[in-house]
């Protein structure tokens, strides 16, 4: 069967570049989310971590 995908796949024009934008995509949404995490702020980190035990 992954043969037959791996034919598929080869005949088509330009089908490198998927993998490449795949992997762009990942590495700058991780990026950005790391930046996001690091970038909050410890005050409001505190205020929702206080959120589940009010009632």
């Amino acid at each position: 069967m992954f043969e037959q995908i791996k034919h598929n796949m080869e005949t088509i024009a330009g089908v490198a570049i998927y993998p490449i934008l795949s992997l762009l995509i990942f590495f700058f949404f991780f990026v950005g989310l790391a930046f996001w995490v690091f970038s909050y702020k410890k005050e409001k980190i505190k205020e929702l971590s206080q959120i589940p035990f009010e009632r």
